[in-house]
C-alpha cells in the first residue's frame, strides 16, 4: 500500500521546481526522507535520555539566588585576557 504525504514549500522553490520539470520531485522526497530515517536510526537516541537533558538544560538556565549571571560571564571574559 502507498500512502501519500503531502509537503509545502514557498512560492519561489515551487516556481524553482516548475522549471525543473524534468525531476521527479516525489522520488526526490522519498530519497531524503529515507536518508533522513536511516541518520536518525543509526544514532540510537533514547527519548528519556533526551527528556532528562531538556530537563536538566531548564534547570540550569533559571535564575539562582545569590547569582548574577551577567557578572559571571563578565569575570570569566575577563580572566581570558
Amino acid at each position: 500500500m502507498v500512502e501519500v504525504v503531502s509537503s509545502r514549500v514557498d512560492e519561489e522553490t515551487r516556481r524553482k521546481m516548475k522549471k525543473l520539470r524534468h525531476v521527479n520531485w516525489s522520488e526526490v522526497m522519498r530519497q531524503a526522507i529515507n536518508k533522513k530515517i536511516e541518520e536518525e536510526t543509526k544514532r540510537k537516541v533514547d527519548p528519556t535520555e533526551v527528556e532528562e537533558a531538556i530537563n536538566l538544560m531548564d534547570q540550569v538556565r533559571r535564575p539562582h539566588e545569590g547569582i548574577d549571571g551577567t557578572a559571571e560571564i563578565r569575570r570569566w571574559r575577563n580572566q581570558r585576557r
